[in-house]
């Protein structure tokens, strides 16, 4: 895939024979587009098995999403921190570090609805030499990840998850993350400052919208994404649309 300008990513395709040819696209890319499933549940976690293998270390329920006529999707990371009681047992069913994520076309709308990536690494890259303040934002300062959410969302741990939305795993793993429920940490002297932050890396991020490239999955198609890597997002459509999304850890997730 020839390289394109600024953060714009377009994935190729490898069909389900060839999970090495699938696994070396993620490997390079940070997303690839498998081909040749049939749209079942199962589909989701057999390409993962086929495409990470050993590497598996914990998956999560995977989530049916149906809309109709709905609004775009901006850029983002599929993270989040829910933790359920099933019988007296805690069972978590998302993670804030979840490392990859399958989306998988169960039904493509009636027009609209055609996807978007962008390489969430250039972005970082790119924004320490245009934007030198927002790039120390990014890298230096800790929020709440999910604190715009956390009063009102039943599952949600009360304990607030700091973290820097660019950071590295004891691998060495580079994350750059991009959630909507960011706010600064509790009684931070420095709110006014988090909170215009915050505001400017979500009205960039939102600018690379428009320029980036499209693409559509057909029925049964999985898009696969290294979850630490690509941001991603969809436009407006109509008529009714539905995927199925599969979160999971690997041994290379924080």
């Amino acid at each position: 895939m020839p390289a394109l300008p600024g953060p714009g990513l377009v994935p190729e395709r490898a069909p389900a024979a060839r999970a090495a040819d699938a696994r070396r696209l993620l490997a390079r890319d940070g997303a690839v587009i498998l081909t040749g499933w049939e749209s079942t549940e199962d589909a989701l976690f057999t390409a993962a098995a086929g495409v990470l293998g050993s590497r598996l270390r914990q998956l999560f329920p995977p989530r049916l999403r149906r809309a109709a006529d709905a609004g775009p999707v901006h850029l983002h990371a599929d993270s989040f921190d829910l933790l359920v009681d099933i019988g007296g047992v805690p069972v978590r069913h998302r993670d804030p570090d979840e490392d990859h994520v399958l989306i998988q076309c169960v039904r493509a709308p009636g027009s609209g609805g055609r996807s978007f990536l962008a390489d969430a690494y250039r972005f970082a890259d790119d924004c320490r030499a245009d934007d030198p303040e927002l790039w120390e934002f990014l890298t230096g300062t800790d929020v709440d990840l999910y604190g715009a959410w956390s009063p009102d969302l039943r599952g949600l741990p009360a304990t607030p998850r700091v973290a820097r939305h660019v950071e590295y795993t004891r691998t060495g793993r580079r994350i750059v993350r991009r959630a909507e429920g960011a706010v600064p940490l509790h009684r931070d002297p420095a709110t006014a400052h988090v909170r215009a932050m915050l505001d400017r890396f979500g009205k960039t991020v939102r600018a690379l919208e428009d320029g980036l490239p499209r693409f559509t999955l057909a029925e049964g198609e999985i898009l696969l994404l290294d979850n630490y890597r690509c941001w991603h997002g969809r436009e407006a459509h109509t008529g009714d649309r539905a995927v199925r999304i599969l979160t999971l850890r690997t041994t290379d997730a924080r």
